[in-house]
């Protein structure tokens, strides 16, 4: 672990290789685990706000899903997350074929909202957890990731470069360079 501005980071985000590897995993972070995507506060603002946009994208399933739970909902361990369709895929699930994609991402992706998906989901397999005073960068080993740790280890690409752009949208382009300057420093 290291100090970086505000945040302690885990070594594993510089050491572990990571390329989604869809082909293979179909998804599977989006419809396997207990509990919706973590959401912040402004997150759950701006899915009340783009729902009307993103709800053609959406499957009946998830339509129905939020619309009886809301767009986003608090988990039981008092956290802001996405809503769940029978406690399993998040609502804002779609598929191509048996590859989960995200229904918002689609919408961003033709230009009919400006918000590509959660941070959380953009950031993944890096997990955050804020604290008062700094926030926990952690990377998060998931047995359904690993045709993903395969494919990384195989393409050389470390986990904070395949999720640089997550990174420097939730902590910002100079932060995302002096982690670039630690990993350089920790390759000698």
């Amino acid at each position: 672990m290291f100090q970086l501005g505000k945040t302690i980071v885990s070594e594993d985000i510089l050491e572990k290789d990571f390329v989604c590897n869809l082909s293979a995993c179909h998804g599977a972070c989006c419809v396997d685990g207990d509990a919706g995507a973590p959401l912040s506060a402004e997150e759950t603002r701006i899915l009340e706000e783009i729902y009307p946009k993103v709800k053609p994208f959406l499957r009946k399933e998830g339509i129905a899903a939020i619309e009886a739970q809301g767009t986003w909902v608090t988990g039981t361990d008092g956290d802001l997350e996405t809503p769940l369709i029978d406690n399993k895929d998040c609502a804002y699930v779609i598929f191509d074929g048996k590859t989960a994609l995200c229904g918002i991402e689609q919408a961003y992706n033709q230009g009919i909202v400006s918000w590509k998906k959660p941070v959380s989901c953009h950031l993944y397999p890096i997990r955050i957890k804020d604290f008062s005073e700094f926030s926990a960068v952690n990377y998060d080993r998931w047995d359904i990731c690993d045709p993903a740790c395969s494919l990384g280890a195989e393409l050389e690409v470390p986990v904070y470069k395949f999720v640089r752009e997550a990174l420097i949208r939730r902590f910002g382009e100079d932060w995302y360079m002096e982690l670039e300057k630690v990993a350089t420093e920790l390759k000698g």
